[in-house]
């Protein structure tokens, strides 16, 4: 019982420090990037087209999880600010492809370099055994995400490979 009392303990802990950490993390990022105001979702999606290229519409719901809606909302605001660009199937007007603009790609550039660098300075201050014990942790976390994620797929009948 008391390993219950520890875990709960440890859970309400972190429910306290992750938002503090993300809050100034996004605050951080927005000072070393001249104060563009850009929401975490949008970061996802240009830091996603970025790595990724060009992506349809439903790949990009996807990777955020939410509605074909949703991702509409967040792409409209991103080509209203020329960040991305949709850019329609030759072969079927029905997909719709995503990209980054110039201005879009300089500025997901800008912000992986300014959290390059906030993440180095961070952790500057830790030692190498903790921030590889860190890093042993997230990647623990990621696992036990992506197990859960195949089994519920699984047992839907959608195996995701």
């Amino acid at each position: 019982m008391q390993s219950n009392k520890e875990l709960k303990k440890f859970a309400q802990s972190l429910l306290d420090l992750v938002p503090v950490i993300l809050k100034e993390f996004l605050k951080q990022q927005n000072k070393k990037i001249a104060n563009i105001s850009i929401t975490l979702p949008q970061l996802f999606i240009m830091g996603y087209l970025d790595k990724q290229g060009k992506s349809k519409m439903k790949d990009l719901a996807s990777f955020m999880n939410v509605t074909h809606a949703t991702m509409t909302g967040i792409v409209d605001r991103l080509v209203r600010d020329h960040y991305v660009e949709r850019l329609f199937d030759a072969s079927d007007r029905r997909i719709i492809n995503v990209a980054l603009t110039p201005k879009g790609s300089s500025l997901a550039r800008k912000i992986y370099t300014a959290r390059l660098q906030m993440i180095m300075h961070i952790f500057s201050k830790v030692s190498q055994k903790d921030r590889q014990s860190y890093l042993n942790i997230l990647s623990q976390i990621k696992n036990v995400f992506q197990n859960e994620t195949r089994l519920t797929s699984s047992k839907q009948g959608k195996v995701k490979r």
